[in-house]
């Protein structure tokens, strides 16, 4: 009769078990520290500029121009966007205020980022420095080159960074000011030839070179960059006399999940074809939740990532760049950016048998 009634007491308390811990992670978030709040706030900041406010872009003009006694505020920021125009084709207007605000150090500390310098950057001469991977939103890459989160400034003194971006992402109201204010400029020749030749020496523009194509590569522990065909960075790189900088942000593919999609399913196929026609496509993506760190969101996971800053390659300038001279300095870049990798990977636990993939 004992043993019976030791059996059913214990059957019994497997069920408490499983109140407990289901009333644990839902009372998870109340007991969070108010450090941690404020870097969710931060990240929560970003996701909103980046993701959320282009949505309501859509609408949220219309909405104030006819149903609204606002409605004037629209024409005035038309007419401001058309004057202004430009300004991301011409190095932008840095405000450092912005770079150096101290949400950015809460950004930073989520995750967390940091940044690892291996040489100088002479401020007597400018770069371009390639980004690798894309990642979902080149978080490592945004944050080393628009913000002073992780020490840009006092890692590489005099040099002025720029991230470069596709022109689309300067259409879109208010969020075009704040990328203007961090120094984002547009992914194009014209604003290439005028930051590195017409702005002075100390300049660094960073391009995500990968772009879209890479992001529907972006898998946790996946190291696949799209690099074989892109060239056009190593032209201009001749063509303007700047120093080509590789730079890997470990971890970067880690702070979200992607839907699985290989090469040739149907869920690619649409993504393809949705770059095709608008020049990128977003990925399906799983991330976690604001509320709650056990469910579905569009946060990014709290993962580290380590951005390592490659060693400049010297560049002479060339009016006019051969075919076989582009090609060469390619192959030294494919090379630096590959010896990086394999000098850092141990930084993030990366098994020595794992190399790069380019394609």
């Amino acid at each position: 009769m004992r043993l019976r009634l030791s059996s059913i007491s214990g059957k019994a308390k497997l069920p408490d078990k499983e109140i407990c811990s289901s009333v644990s992670r839902i009372l998870a978030p109340l007991l969070v520290p108010w450090k941690r709040r404020l870097e969710t706030l931060a990240v929560m900041g970003f996701i909103f500029m980046w993701v959320i406010l282009p949505i309501m872009d859509l609408w949220v003009p219309f909405h104030v121009l006819f149903n609204t006694r606002w409605w004037f505020l629209v024409p005035l920021y038309a007419v401001w966007f058309y004057y202004d125009f430009d300004t991301p084709k011409k190095a932008s207007r840095r405000w450092n205020w912005a770079r150096r605000h101290v949400a950015w150090k809460y950004f930073a500390s989520y995750f967390p980022l940091r940044l690892i310098k291996t040489a100088d950057l002479p401020a007597d001469r400018n770069y371009i420095i390639g980004s690798h991977p894309h990642g979902m939103f080149s978080v490592g890459g945004f944050t080393a080159m628009s913000t002073n989160a992780t020490g840009f400034e006092d890692k590489f003194p005099g040099i002025k960074s720029h991230i470069m971006t596709l022109n689309g992402q300067f259409y879109f109201p208010f969020r075009r000011e704040f990328g203007i204010m961090l120094g984002g400029i547009e992914v194009s020749k014209e604003s290439l030839e005028y930051t590195l030749t017409k702005c002075g020496k100390g300049r660094a523009c960073a391009i995500v070179i990968g772009g879209a194509s890479e992001a529907l590569e972006a898998h946790p522990n996946k190291n696949t960059l799209t690099l074989i065909n892109r060239r056009g960075f190593c032209k201009y790189a001749l063509k303007f006399g700047a120093d080509l900088v590789p730079m890997y942000n470990f971890g970067e593919n880690d702070l979200y999940e992607q839907y699985e999609n290989p090469k040739g399913s149907r869920l690619r196929e649409v993504q393809e074809k949705i770059k095709d026609m608008f020049g990128l496509c977003p990925p399906l993506l799983r991330g976690r939740s604001l509320f709650n760190q056990y469910l579905i969101g569009l946060l990014p996971f709290r993962k580290p990532v380590t951005t390592v800053m490659g060693r400049p390659i010297r560049v002479t300038q060339t009016d006019e760049p051969t075919v076989e001279q582009i090609d060469e300095l390619h192959a030294k870049y494919c090379d630096a950016l590959y010896n990086l990798f394999e000098e850092y990977k141990h930084l993030h636990s990366i098994p020595p048998d794992t190399h790069l993939i380019f394609q």
